[in-house]
């Protein structure tokens, strides 16, 4: 092997190193890169995840504080409710004594 063989070889093996490196280089790249738009892509969804959670949290506290606002007047209602039952339970009893009154009142004159 002469001089010119031997520097055409050598050319040759450091232009294949050189394009096997590029090579691997631009397919590393490929598969692991984001890019700018992308990367602003993810700043912005996560901005919009974040967000979306504030909101879900927000309504969970002003679903809770409801329900529970809606808890008291639904004891209140039912406490009235008692209270307007046992008021009729009475007023019935006190009718039912003055028709019985009534009765022995016609019945002894």
């Amino acid at each position: 092997m002469n001089r010119t063989e031997f520097i055409a070889a050598t050319a040759v093996i450091l232009m294949l190193a050189f394009a096997a490196g590029w090579f691997t280089y631009w397919l590393l790249h490929r598969f692991t890169r984001v890019a700018g738009g992308d990367m602003g892509e993810m700043d912005r969804l996560a901005q919009s995840l974040h967000e979306a959670e504030e909101m879900r949290d927000q309504a969970i506290v002003y679903l809770e504080t409801r329900e529970g606002e809606l808890m008291n007047q639904i004891a209140q209602t039912e406490a009235e409710l008692r209270a307007a039952m046992e008021g009729l339970r009475d007023a019935r009893h006190e009718a039912e004594e003055m028709r019985a009154y009534i009765e022995r009142m016609h019945a002894n004159s």
